[in-house]
């Protein structure tokens, strides 16, 4: 018996229970996060043996490293140089995985599985985030709310996590009810149809791809959304504002700050961040705004923006990409996983918005969800673009072209972006985009896609207006069927761009959705790379 452990959970529950949601998410006033980051490094150095050895590979000696500079010049650890190069017991505390009662599996992009020891008291500080959301956007203290799990459950990350961090939030007092359907869409219906009626509202939480699917098969069914008062959690994949909005109309959403939310994660350390009313309606502000989101952001595209705790998780940018030190079963200390983005304090977005002459604030019911926490936008995986005629096509440029009104309603939002050459060995941007189930493929339906993703690549995509002739831009439109085997297979994770020689749209050397809000599938055996040397901002 592990003497220590129930002692050790105990005081983990007692705090998450006791805590009120406004006094956890204050706590980073009282210390410095970046006094944290070198109290979690000291304690990881002491106690984890991997790490311990990883310092010594570098010649680092710990008790040399007593400021922030001194941590900003650590070795920076990824899944190559560090995870997969240790026992799973050596990654943890002691060199002891017994713990950890849990261990979750994410395959990335590889498909390689990955193990991740955690135990119950890495759940709380996630959970904290799943509060952050039910209780600041759905208003879950106050109303009776049923959440229907719809992520694949068994050893993957994602199902189990939610409906754990769900339960926490029950235990807590929230008068939230949990059901498991996974993602099984008949029993989401049943479930959905036959316990919906009796709570106030129902929150569905999923990738985005796979709740659509859900929300348009069920009023194919002739599912009625719109009194069951549905929320949106979703994980996984970025989204346009145009998608949040197309969803938003199908089951009766009124407020888009208030009524869905996207989570920022990996399988490694749980979820970093969260989408807030605050953070969403600065999006669909920067929606509108290409010149605004490309002063902020740097990019002609509009990543995923959340914010997080710096009480829980320490964030630093580094030559545009992020990397975050956190504890969990497997502590991690200047982790790279690999997605592009960066860091802004509150005051800082606040002040490039007034810039704009506008203040998020005034788009919010008050003051519910308007706290002043810092910001992280995420990018995803920098390779998850099409290179034509030298400029970067991303998937988030594409997505809105097809969700515009005259072509929405008859495909389900995935598509397919690749390179071709043609016979006589140019080149043309090809989109093989999928019909909704039971809609049929029209050469007016072929050009009116085209004419769509154009219109909308050219006014959000300065390298795409800048490098590619005009009589170049139009693309290549293929339509498929539902659930095609080649581009569009059923039960696997879909995958939006395919690169020259790839080997379709779910399989190795293809990218993920813009891969933004990744949480729970957020890994790679990809060497690292464009984080060595270089400044480093912290936040």
């Amino acid at each position: 018996m592990q003497d220590v452990q129930p002692k050790r959970v105990l005081a983990a529950i007692d705090a998450f229970l006791s805590t009120p949601l406004d006094a956890a998410l204050s706590r980073h006033r009282e210390t410095d996060p970046a006094d944290r980051a070198l109290a979690l490094f000291h304690e990881v150095a002491a106690a984890v043996p991997a790490y311990r050895r990883f310092l010594a590979e570098h010649g680092v000696d710990p008790a040399a490293i007593r400021t922030s500079a001194d941590f900003a010049a650590l070795p920076v650890i990824t899944k190559q140089n560090y995870v997969l190069r240790h026992p799973i017991a050596d990654l943890c505390r002691g060199g002891r995985v017994e713990p950890c009662d849990m261990i979750a599996v994410s395959s990335g992009s590889t498909g390689k599985p990955t193990f991740w020891p955690r135990s119950v008291t890495d759940e709380l500080p996630v959970a904290r985030r799943f509060e952050q959301v039910f209780h600041d956007g759905f208003r879950a203290d106050t109303r009776r709310t049923l959440a229907v799990v719809c992520f694949a459950l068994g050893s993957w990350v994602g199902g189990m996590y939610t409906a754990a961090c769900c339960r926490h939030l029950a235990a807590k007092g929230y008068p939230i009810t949990v059901v498991t359907p996974g993602n099984n869409k008949d029993e989401i219906f049943r479930v959905v149809q036959d316990l919906g009626p009796a709570f106030e509202q129902v929150v569905l939480l999923g990738y985005p791809p796979f709740l659509k699917d859900v929300i348009d098969t069920g009023r194919a069914r002739g599912v009625d959304w719109a009194p069951l008062r549905i929320k949106l959690v979703m994980a996984g994949e970025v989204f346009s504002e145009e998608w949040r909005t197309l969803v938003g109309e199908r089951v009766g959403s009124t407020s888009p700050c208030y009524d869905s939310a996207s989570l920022y994660g990996t399988a490694d350390a749980g979820v970093l961040g969260n989408e807030t009313p605050l953070s969403i309606a600065i999006r669909r502000f920067l929606a509108g705004r290409p010149d605004a989101a490309r002063a902020l952001f740097g990019q002609d595209r509009l990543p995923t923006l959340v914010q997080y705790d710096p009480a829980e998780r320490f964030f630093e940018q580094r030559d545009g990409m992020l990397l975050f030190s956190g504890d969990n079963g497997v502590p991690l200390v200047r982790y790279a996983i690999l997605d592009s983005g960066g860091v802004t304090s509150h005051a800082d977005m606040m002040a490039a918005l007034a810039g704009f002459g506008f203040d998020p604030r005034r788009e919010l019911d008050g003051e519910r969800g308007a706290r002043e926490l810092p910001f992280v936008h995420v990018f995803g995986r920098s390779d998850f673009t099409v290179s034509y005629f030298g400029a970067n096509i991303y998937p988030e440029n594409v997505v809105v072209g097809i969700e515009q009104p005259g072509v929405k309603e008859w495909v389900t939002g995935k598509f397919v972006l690749e390179v071709r050459e043609g016979a006589d060995r140019d080149v043309v941007l090809s989109v093989v985009v999928e019909l909704a189930p039971g809609e049929g493929e029209s050469e007016a339906r072929r050009e009116a896609a085209a004419r769509s993703i154009e219109e909308h690549l050219v006014r959000l995509n300065s390298e795409f207006r800048s490098y590619v002739p005009a009589g170049k831009r139009a693309p290549r439109v293929t339509l498929r069927a539902a659930g095609d085997p080649e581009y569009f297979p059923l039960g696997v994770k879909h995958r939006y761009t395919r690169k020259p020689g790839g080997d379709g749209g779910g399989g190795r050397g293809s990218a993920s959705a813009a891969g933004g809000a990744r949480a729970a599938k957020a890994d790679d055996d990809r060497p690292v790379t464009g984080i060595e040397p270089g400044p480093t901002r912290r936040t």
